[in-house]
């Protein structure tokens, strides 16, 4: 009861890459990085809640000003709405295991995408 269920970062992780993430998505993750310092990188290459999502590269009316940013902006921002909740996920699996971190998402190229967990110390 005392000690953690995992004895390093490295083995907690791969738990959500395979156990944790098939429970939720149906599939791992595709691919796991890490610089042994306490960062790691989850890709999921065809995430399920962005399958579906495009973007539209033409800007609306053709206005560039400052108050009408381009639409691909406006969809990279609503698609990195999406990922506010898996990440989410992500960070309160690992703080129930005793890890505190912080998760960030990057969208490389739709579907695909990467999750960065960064350990606290």
């Amino acid at each position: 009861m005392e000690r953690p269920y995992f004895s390093d970062h490295l083995e907690a992780i791969k738990f959500i890459c395979k156990d944790f993430w098939s429970e939720l998505f149906k599939k791992q993750i595709d691919n796991l990085k890490t610089n042994h310092r306490g960062t790691f990188v989850l890709q999921d290459n065809r995430f399920r809640w962005l399958a579906r999502m495009s973007v539209d590269p033409s800007p609306e009316n053709g206005d560039l000003s400052q108050d009408n940013p381009p639409a691909e902006n406006k969809a990279a921002q609503a698609t990195s709405m999406h990922l506010y909740f898996p990440c989410g996920i992500i960070r309160g699996a690992l703080s129930n295991l005793g890890i505190p971190c912080a998760v960030t998402a990057d969208i490389s190229n739709l579907p695909a995408c990467s999750f960065v967990v960064r350990i606290k110390a």
